[in-house]
């Protein structure tokens, strides 16, 4: 890497090259298991970070943490660096951030649910559209009286409210009982899958994903989701929807630049897209037409680029697609349709060397200077400077321990919210019950309070507090203006 630039590979002839200012025109990588996405990934991880530029990647497989340790140089290795014609090539580390939703391989990471919004929340759960739109009802009504909805009890104590509640909230629409019971079951299931523990505070702050380091280095931060993937992976595509909403949202607009703020790598990114309703699609599809001018790049990672909707695949620069196996009418045919997404080349009949390629080959394109695609080449890709595969345990703990966000987020926070002021918003309104049945000791005409107005009266300052402080949501759900 040099002059904004990363190598990605060559052929002895030809070399590939990205241009660092093209990054933000999004990217990426597919092939078939065991053909060297994960490679790919690690070597433009490592090309951003000596950029200075801070990368987010989620590690689903649990073999990129080595890239926080040097790699070694054996025969294979050299031969690879001499045919593609890399110079200085050494073995160096990078710097890493440790991240995991159950806290057990780096610091926590929570969002609360008012954050994640209605619209990733429904398709985490999975609700029909009139559960849905029982869901949007309960965030409008949290909205307009300031309820924060921090945690999945604040949720489940809201839904209650509102059950019990119902003729009173007509004005929102039908809350049938039936919806409200099937969306509460869902929460229930979706605690057994470890959520229970990523809903609340403290939340993930979008800074902390955005450091370089002393020497200018960006941090790459890596999610663990190893378990996360295999226990929900529902609440893997929300939370990886959910950052990048959150980007999009509160990042300024910066245009164009030399090089990107952050760049994303979202690894088995089919699951972003399936069973997505439409209207998430399309959601999907604008965020990613337009970060881009918050200069945040997006890196898909998936075994075949028709994992993906075809309006998000169109905005892609950068490909790198290893070997795809076709033995099935239907992977022939897919093979076919991957081919004519590359600009042609005369020297390489793209639809046979897809099926060709070898461990570690790949067929790329990139964007030129101008942001036009360049003609497909076959490639070698370089080795990573780092170790390929998981480091040491216990030199990740290590890491872990010496991280300067040590302590920021490991402390669970459980302030006022929801759950807490609709349990003082019940005992308000029994004690103006008992109040409303108790023998009137007052003369007519006095202009003392009684027990119930003094009750009701608190009740309604109350609420005004909480109207005072409205909340606004984005494109995706998510809250405007929190940081």
């Amino acid at each position: 890497m040099k002059n904004n630039q990363i190598l990605l590979g060559g052929n002895g002839q030809t070399q590939v090259i990205l241009d660092i200012a093209m990054a933000n025109r999004h990217g990426l990588i597919a092939g078939a298991t065991g053909t060297g996405k994960t490679v790919s990934l690690q070597v433009l991880a490592e090309g951003f970070s000596q950029a200075g530029v801070p990368v987010f990647m989620a590690d689903v497989k649990g073999d990129l943490s080595g890239i926080a340790a040097p790699g070694k140089v054996n025969d294979k290795i050299q031969e690879r660096i001499s045919r593609i014609g890399i110079e200085d090539f050494s073995p160096r580390p990078f710097p890493v951030v440790f991240w995991d939703i159950f806290a057990r391989q780096g610091h926590p990471v929570r969002a609360t649910v008012s954050e994640m919004g209605p619209l990733l929340l429904s398709t985490l759960l999975e609700l029909n559209d009139t559960q849905t739109g029982v869901l949007y009802s309960a965030f409008k009504i949290a909205d307009d009286e300031g309820l924060l909805l921090l945690d999945l009890k604040d949720l489940q104590s809201l839904l209650r409210w509102m059950g019990d509640n119902r003729k009173a909230l007509g004005h929102y629409g039908h809350l049938s009982s039936a919806s409200l019971g099937a969306i509460q079951r869902r929460l229930l299931v979706l605690e057994e899958q470890g959520a229970e523990g990523f809903f609340g505070e403290p939340a993930l702050q979008l800074d902390d994903l955005m450091h370089v380091d002393f020497s200018g280095q960006g941090v790459i931060s890596i999610l663990d989701a190893t378990e996360l993937i295999q226990r929900s992976p529902r609440l893997y595509a929300a939370f990886l929807l959910w950052l990048l909403s959150e980007l999009f949202e509160n990042l300024p607009e910066v245009g164009d630049q030399e090089k990107p703020k952050l760049v994303l790598f979202f690894d088995e990114a089919h699951l972003l897209f399936k069973r997505a309703p439409k209207a998430l699609l399309d959601t999907i599809e604008q965020v990613v037409r337009l970060i881009r001018s918050k200069g945040v790049g997006v890196f898909f990672i998936s075994q075949s680029p028709l994992d993906l909707p075809d309006t998000v695949s169109a905005q892609l620069g950068c490909r790198i697609q290893h070997a795809l196996r076709a033995f099935t009418p239907k992977e022939k045919k897919a093979v076919k349709v991957v081919a004519q997404t590359f600009r042609p080349n005369p020297a390489i009949d793209t639809e046979k060397a897809i099926t060709e390629l070898g461990t570690g080959e790949a067929l790329v394109s990139v964007l030129d200077k101008k942001g036009a695609p360049t003609p497909v080449e076959r490639i070698l890709i370089c080795p990573p400077r780092s170790q390929i595969g998981p480091m040491d345990e216990q030199k990740r703990l290590e890491i872990i321990e010496r991280s300067p966000l040590r302590g920021k987020y490991e402390q669970e926070l459980d302030r006022e919210s929801a759950y807490e002021l609709l349990q003082v918003r019940a005992q308000k309104e029994a004690a103006l019950r008992q109040a409303s049945v108790a023998p009137k000791r007052t003369s007519r005409g006095s202009s003392r309070q009684s027990i119930g107005e003094a009750f009701l009266k608190s009740a309604a300052r109350s609420v005004g507090r909480q109207i005072g402080r409205q909340l606004i949501r984005g494109i995706m759900g998510s809250l405007l203006g929190r940081r």
